[in-house]
């Protein structure tokens, strides 16, 4: 389980884009959370509520329009491009599609040692053994480093970007919908692969998925964003267990049930209305438009995130 002191500190992160002339689109908008030592974070939500932008915008690959990131207790949002290069080290991402994300021309080798060439970590022979430790580490071979991304699956392909994102020895992890390109029969492979590398190598995740029994599976806590915002947080356990927000209830009560009879009796909870756009979001609660317990309260005032219960928080007028 994690340490007591965070590794990752988010505080009121921000990321805009332009969305033409005076437009702005508002993919992230004040959203704060904390990742522990060797904990893994599951971030689950519709598309385009931002998931995957704040997976981006921790890592550099995004440069924040306000806020605060602190990792090792550095605000890595005031890093020289000195102290980027080394964050970036401790701080790597893998993809989502694993045929766009890795490059055809390259050997498998070479794109694992890429890193390793560019931070300067190792040369010739050891060079080399990292490579090969790093395949293994995947479930993968030495010999596997001197082909090229085509002759594999999918899978290994996914195999082959984990492996490049450990061979310069990250502490940190931004996993963005891993499993989401990859067969069902495969997803659960490489979920149980990240599980086994965070307990061998104690590894940090942030995990983004559409899947929310694959995040009930990894992560250790859930957070749960809608339309740029953060509207729950809690132990995985106790999300699913007892969700509290209303979109939670809602997102929540999508997932197909193991048990036949349970699944014909329970009841589903069916939104009404349209994803408002990030570009005009809505005053008050981003989510009060489809919620049907919305006070006039929550049209007019954004809620803020509160501790409902230990460790549990919300973002809702209704615990006020």
């Amino acid at each position: 389980m994690a340490e007591n002191k965070p590794l990752l500190q988010v505080e009121h992160l921000k990321k805009y884009f332009s969305a033409g002339g005076k437009a702005v689109l508002r993919a992230v908008d004040d959203v704060s959370f904390t990742i522990g030592r060797g904990e893994t974070l599951g971030l689950v939500g519709e598309s385009g509520c931002g998931k995957s932008t704040i997976g981006r915008t921790l890592v550099k690959l995004y440069e924040p329009t306000d806020g605060n990131i602190y990792f090792d207790e550095k605000d890595i949002t005031k890093f020289n491009r000195s102290e980027r290069k080394s964050f970036a080290r401790e701080a790597q991402m893998i993809f989502q599609d694993p045929y766009a994300s890795l490059d055809p021309r390259m050997t498998v080798g070479d794109i694992i040692g890429e890193g390793i060439d560019i931070h300067k970590l190792h040369s010739g022979a050891e060079r080399q053994e990292v490579i090969y430790h790093s395949l293994e580490l995947v479930g993968l071979h030495r010999e596997h480093a001197n082909r090229f991304p085509h002759e594999f699956s999918g899978g290994q392909r996914q195999r082959i970007g984990i492996a490049r994102s450990l061979a310069i020895g990250p502490k940190f992890i931004v996993c963005d919908e891993p499993i989401s390109a990859l067969d069902v029969s495969i997803q659960a492979q490489i979920v149980n692969l990240l599980i086994q590398l965070q307990q061998d190598l104690g590894l940090t995740y942030l995990f983004i998925a559409h899947d929310l029994s694959m995040v009930k599976h990894i992560s250790d806590r859930v957070g749960v964003m809608y339309l740029g915002r953060l509207m729950e947080v809690a132990d995985s356990a106790e999300m699913y267990r007892n969700p509290q927000h209303p979109y939670t209830k809602a997102l929540f009560s999508a997932i197909p049930a193991a048990d036949p009879e349970y699944e014909r009796k329970r009841q589903r909870i069916i939104l009404e209305g349209d994803v408002p756009s990030p570009v005009r979001p809505p005053k008050g609660c981003r989510f009060s438009g489809r919620c049907q317990y919305a006070l006039d309260r929550c049209k007019q005032e954004p809620p803020e995130m509160k501790e409902i219960a230990p460790g549990h928080f919300c973002a809702c007028h209704l615990y006020a």
